[in-house]
């Protein structure tokens, strides 16, 4: 790529904002990373200058804080929360305090980023999520190349959680309160008697509709196995059906 500039730069940053760009995107059933986007967010750290940017704040002058208006449909409840440059938030989304939205994330119509979330840098949340209290939706700038953490339609991550390392987590998923994916995670699936072990990419992939809670497995061999010591596991233990769609059925009421 050619040197880009401060214009070229400013071109992508309103683009992300206005969801006509990516960093990511769903093609024919396959998650494609724009990584020439990646190189551009990244080449505005060198092209901007440290500047004060109120209440004691410091950052570069390339990435303030988004400031929205009623024309853009997004619901930012006062206390705290922050959307940094080339973040975009789609009409319908709610953001309550106190919460941050990094670069290049995109969140979806109807989805309710929640109390003390954080959505890192890239990540792509999708449309009628809800991300709960205190959780971490984990992002990535570098390598260029690398696919952010993902969260699909229809999905619930629960109360501190953290979805970590380019996790995707599918259609409908619900993630219960505490879990922790990460690329090293292996989730056992209870259902079908078997693991699910990072792919040839090297990233986690919850399946579409799996109820996900937090267990643990023995460990197999040594001193800790005569112990008796167990270490994380997150356990799929069902697969979403109506009645688990009726549990939380609450948030259509707070949007």
């Amino acid at each position: 790529m050619s040197e880009i500039t401060l214009e070229r730069f400013n071109e992508v940053m309103d683009a992300l904002e206005k969801g006509e760009l990516r960093v990511a995107e769903k093609k024919d059933g396959t998650w494609v990373v724009n990584s020439w986007v990646k190189e551009v967010i990244l080449a505005g750290f060198k092209l901007g200058k440290i500047v004060e940017m109120g209440g004691g704040f410091l950052d570069k002058d390339t990435f303030p804080v988004r400031r929205f208006t009623p024309a853009d449909g997004v619901r930012v409840v006062p206390g705290g929360s922050a959307v940094r440059r080339g973040a975009y938030m789609a009409p319908g989304s709610i953001i309550m305090p106190p919460a941050y939205v990094n670069v290049g994330a995109y969140v979806d119509s109807g989805t309710m980023v929640d109390s003390h979330v954080t959505i890192g840098s890239c990540a792509q949340v999708g449309k009628n999520v809800h991300v709960s209290a205190s959780t971490q939706i984990g992002g990535v700038l570098e390598p260029a190349g690398a696919t952010p953490t993902i969260i699909e339609d229809g999905a619930f991550v629960g109360g501190n959680c953290g979805i970590y390392e380019g996790t995707i987590v599918q259609e409908g998923a619900v993630i219960a309160s505490g879990v922790i994916i990460t690329s090293s995670t292996a989730i056992y699936d209870a259902v079908n008697g078997e693991f699910i072990r990072r792919n040839a990419e090297g990233r986690i992939v919850v399946p579409r509709n799996a109820v996900v809670v937090s267990g643990s497995k023995p460990i197999a061999k040594g001193p800790a196995a005569e112990a008796g010591v167990h270490l994380y596991c997150p356990v799929i233990v069902k697969y979403r059906d109506d009645k688990t769609a009726g549990s939380i059925q609450l948030e259509d009421l707070l949007r």
